[in-house]
């Protein structure tokens, strides 16, 4: 079987990973500005993809994943798996034609959404219960498949009339999941647990398939969730002192396994193709799935909110969830937004005397005041310059140099400019403070005190005005 009922207790603990997992599952499902005509959402789904064998040999994409995490299991323990993948649904758009029939066709437009093709993610899982005793030698190997299947979706006008209709095709998957577990030298009773995760799918591919051609018959964002019964995972970023040299020994290729679920318990791990910290949580202000976690919530909100209205229908005909993101942004009230603006997770107290760290007393002043030390002055300090004085008033050529410049700066090659500083830093470079003549906002740069800044070796020395 590929689909075990999990007890109420390991259902309700998988459940609190799942926060977290399901962040995972849609990482990049769809981008702003959620629209399937948008560029950044023509090459689909970056993270966990294990491609057909047949297309892996020819591709910088993998066929499996490996996961090998410590586990300290008790006497009669049992380990829950649960390995979760998006399986590529292939959307196409078919219009009804006089004769009654249907004809496949870019767009169709209706009065909130505007239809066209795309591939939706439908979830899948493998789920498997085994006691711990029997995974070691060779373990277990479990397969399962999805079978080929097709829905028709009608699309009718609001008086019932019928326009047209999707058309949803997922192909035949396959793949294995093998456990194992070994029990390692030492003092003390740690085993080393293997998850492989292969994509054994028979497509075959043809010499010119492109990635796209090959994403139905994939498993996408795949990652596994593991929990014991009875025992714990030991932590494979912060192991103990004495388990770091097994920690290091085991592989993980195409994935990595954190502790999962919340702080200060360890009976749970998740398997991700995204590398995440111990015990990973969704911030409490997030108002819901933006697919995008590389962003920042309040600016994907605001910006979604922004989209003309025409942006919107499109992004309402992409996909129910970017219909869902549209919605969210639309109806959002103005103190969740005020949320997402900003948190402190913890606060430290600065005031008070300093106080003694270890052996070391802490200076009430810093070691260093420029306000308080006399002997630099910007203002009147100068530095030679092939045999030159150049200080605060002198007038210089700017010659910037390769080798560290902002590439910005290699466009005032050749200007002349008015020295406005002369600067030293604690480690005893010189650093030139110059605006730029004929720079009409030199009076403001100078007001504000925002200038540029050259080393001796990138002027060359005017006459002084």
């Amino acid at each position: 079987m590929t689909t075990v009922a999990f007890t109420p207790g390991t259902e309700e603990r998988f459940a609190v990973a799942r926060h977290v997992a399901d962040a995972v599952l849609f990482e990049g499902y769809v981008l702003y500005p959620y629209r399937a005509s948008a560029a950044k959402n023509r090459l689909r789904w970056q993270f966990g993809v294990l491609v057909p064998p047949s297309w892996s040999a020819a591709a910088e994409e993998h066929d499996f994943q490996l996961t090998e995490c410590l586990m300290e299991p008790r006497t009669g323990a049992e380990l829950a798996v649960e390995v979760r993948f998006l399986r590529a649904q292939r959307r196409t758009v078919e219009k009804l034609r006089s004769d009654g029939t249907f004809a496949p066709t870019g767009e169709l437009r209706l009065p909130d959404r505007v239809l066209v093709a795309w591939d939706e993610g439908v979830e899948e899982r493998v789920t498997l219960v085994a006691p711990v005793a029997e995974l070691r030698g060779d373990g277990i190997a479990l397969p399962f498949a999805r079978p080929a299947d097709e829905e028709t979706e009608e699309v009718t006008e609001a008086d019932g009339r019928v326009l047209g209709r999707l058309v949803r095709r997922r192909e035949e998957i396959s793949g294995t999941v093998r456990i194992s577990a070994a029990e390692l030298d030492g003092p003390y009773r740690v085993e080393r647990l293997s998850v492989t995760v292969e994509n054994t799918s028979t497509w075959t591919a043809a010499p010119d398939t492109d990635r796209h051609a090959a994403l139905p018959y994939s498993l996408v964002a795949t990652h596994t969730l593991l929990r014991l019964d009875s025992g714990s995972f030991l932590s494979m970023t912060d192991p103990p002192e004495w388990a770091k040299g097994a920690v290091a020994a085991c592989r993980n290729l195409h994935t990595w396994p954190v502790l999962a679920g919340e702080s200060g318990r360890d009976d749970l791990m998740l398997s991700s193709p995204i590398i995440l910290e111990d015990h990973p949580a969704i911030a409490p202000e997030s108002p819901g799935a933006l697919y995008d976690a590389t962003e920042i919530d309040e600016i994907l909100a605001l910006r979604t909110a922004a989209l003309t209205d025409e942006e919107k229908r499109e992004a309402r005909g992409t996909d129910a969830r970017a219909a869902a993101v549209i919605e969210l942004a639309d109806t959002m009230p103005p103190e969740v937004l005020e949320r997402l603006h900003g948190a402190v997770r913890s606060l430290q107290s600065v005031t008070g005397p300093p106080k003694p760290t270890g052996n070391i007393l802490e200076p009430d002043t810093p070691w260093w005041d420029p306000g308080g030390d006399t002997g630099v002055d910007p203002g009147s300090d100068h530095v030679l310059v092939d045999g030159r004085a150049v200080r605060a008033g002198s007038r210089v050529v700017l010659r910037p140099r390769l080798r560290r410049t902002d590439a910005q700066d290699l466009f005032l090659d050749g200007r002349s400019a008015l020295v406005e500083a002369v600067l030293h830093d604690v480690d005893g470079g010189v650093h030139i403070a110059v605006t730029v003549e004929d720079d009409p906002g030199a009076d403001i740069r100078r007001e504000q005190g925002r200038f540029l800044y050259f080393q001796p070796d990138e002027v060359e020395a005017l006459e002084d005005l």
